[in-house]
C-alpha cells in the first residue's frame, strides 16, 4: 500500500501545521503548503503535486483567538481567502477548525484517509 502525499493548505491559524505534524507521527506524508501567501492560485499543485489536498479554514474570531491578537486585520482574512480560493474549490476535504480540538480535525482527516 502506498502513502499518499498529503498537502494541507488554508488560512492563518487554522491548524495546518498541528495536522502535518498529527499526520507525519502516524505516518502519514503531509506537508504544509502556505498557499495563503501566494499569488499563484494553484501553487498548492505545482509545488506538491498531492494525491490529496486537505483545506483548513477558520474565522476572524478564532484566528484573532489562537493568535492572541485582539486587533488582528480582517483584511488579510480577506486576501487569505481569495488566494485560497483556486485550493478550496479543488480541496478533498474541507474542515471548518473553530470549532473543533486538533484532535477532532484529525479524525476527520483520518476518515478521508482510512481507505489509502
Amino acid at each position: 500500500m502506498s502513502v499518499p502525499l498529503i498537502a494541507i493548505v488554508g488560512v492563518c491559524a487554522s491548524g495546518k501545521s498541528m495536522l502535518v505534524a498529527a499526520l507525519r507521527v502516524r505516518g502519514f506524508n503531509a506537508r504544509q503548503v502556505m498557499q495563503e501567501h501566494s499569488y499563484v492560485p494553484d501553487m498548492w499543485r505545482q509545488i506538491t503535486k498531492p494525491e490529496l489536498l486537505i483545506y483548513l479554514d477558520a474565522g476572524l474570531a478564532t484566528i484573532r483567538r489562537r493568535r492572541q491578537q485582539p486587533d488582528w486585520p480582517a483584511w488579510i482574512l480577506e486576501r487569505e481567502i481569495e488566494r485560497l480560493r483556486h485550493a478550496r474549490a479543488h480541496c478533498d476535504l474541507y474542515v471548518k477548525t473553530d470549532d473543533l480540538t486538533p484532535g477532532e480535525v484529525l479524525d476527520r482527516a483520518l476518515a478521508l484517509l482510512v481507505d489509502w
